[in-house]
């Protein structure tokens, strides 16, 4: 039987995963997905983030990969305004954040087990079976659900996730080529009639992260993204007629989330990450607050699995809890705070998204 079972391999799942091998604890990982992923999602690691992967020994593979303290370069209805340093973060896709550690917890001789669906979980005082959807079993003595925001644990466990969704998609995001565009500087192009075009360059590529307002039909109707809608909006808020998009190998939708679990534990279950709370991207906090997650959990879990009695070791599994719940509920309200403030910010010309930061 392995100690801890991790439904999940996102930073969060991957930074547990890690912490918990270091620690001498067996963790197995397992993914529905049929292969690891390369599409860019969270895009920055903030300081909070960086110590905890400091910590688990790979500051110096993802400070390689990464572009510290990038320059925020804003334009207003096609011209340049300003440029805008933004310090204490290191900006590289997910997949390259997951990627790094993926190789740090293969050195513990653990790899992620991918095309691995969870079905059911049951649990008894002394551990728990995770049923897999081509009917195999895993027992382990825990389970940490970092399965995201769509969550199959927190589903299976009938827990809450309360909160509110916008019921329109605010953005459109992909990933993006732009020949020609410069790949120093993160280009925010924002427009008097509130529009919004924002190209990330990601490091080590030849790709941007594209986020952009929503394009319309006649009827206002939103439009699914597609390369040919982002060369539209491109062109209709950057200004920028010699610049052609291509190879769209990502295309998805973004809408306000504000949610949080109603609990983050049930027995010898666990939530962590995005399965726990989502929230608004101002600020750039999800995936940091998600890689904090991991580091409280696995502290959690290597101090109950130490314990031989079960009062104490019921006193150090509500540890985690009692940490993260609080925090994420902090998260929520600071990141609906930071979005408000960007949507104000940015009709006014000189203005842009770093006002979510501060």
């Amino acid at each position: 039987m392995t100690d801890v079972l991790i439904a999940g391999s996102g930073p969060t799942g991957l930074t547990l995963a890690c912490d918990l091998a270091r620690r001498g604890v067996t963790v197995r990982v397992i993914d529905q997905r049929a292969s690891p992923h390369r599409e860019s999602r969270g895009k920055s690691l903030n300081q909070d983030g960086l110590k905890v992967l400091t910590d688990l020994g790979v500051a110096g593979r993802l400070a390689a990969v990464g572009i510290p303290d990038l320059t925020f370069r804003k334009y207003f209805d096609g011209a340049h305004v300003n440029d805008t340093p933004v310090p204490d973060f290191l900006f590289l896709a997910q997949w390259q954040i997951e990627a790094v550690l993926r190789d740090r917890l293969a050195q513990f001789g653990v790899h992620v087990e991918y095309g691995a669906t969870l079905a059911d979980v049951r649990q008894d005082s002394t551990g728990i079976d995770a049923e897999l959807a081509d009917g195999r079993v895993i027992r382990a003595g825990y389970l940490a659900g970092c399965d995201g925001g769509h969550s199959t644990t927190r589903t299976l466990l009938g827990i809450a996730f309360e909160g509110t969704s916008e019921e329109d998609e605010a953005m459109v995001v992909g990933d993006v080529t732009a020949p020609g565009l410069g790949r120093d500087v993160w280009h925010q192009w924002f427009t008097s009639d509130g529009g919004v075009m924002l190209l990330c360059p990601i490091p080590g590529t030849d790709t941007f992260q594209l986020q952009a307002s929503r394009e319309r039909d006649e009827h206002g109707r939103p439009l699914p993204p597609s390369l040919e809608s982002f060369q539209r909006l491109f062109d209709r808020h950057a200004r920028m007629p010699g610049i052609r998009l291509g190879k769209a190998t990502w295309l998805s939708t973004w809408r306000v989330n504000v949610r949080m679990a109603a609990r983050i534990r049930e027995g010898r279950v666990f939530l962590a990450g995005d399965a726990a709370h989502v929230q608004p991207i101002a600020g750039g906090l999800g995936m940091n607050t998600g890689i904090q997650d991991a580091t409280a959990l696995a502290r959690t879990l290597a101090a109950a699995l130490g314990e031989e009695t079960g009062p104490v070791r019921e006193a150090a599994l509500g540890a985690y809890e009692a940490e993260r719940l609080p925090a994420a509920a902090e998260v929520l309200t600071e990141t609906v705070r930071r979005h408000r403030r960007v949507l104000a910010a940015v009709r006014t010309a000189g203005n842009g998204t770093e006002s979510g930061r501060g």
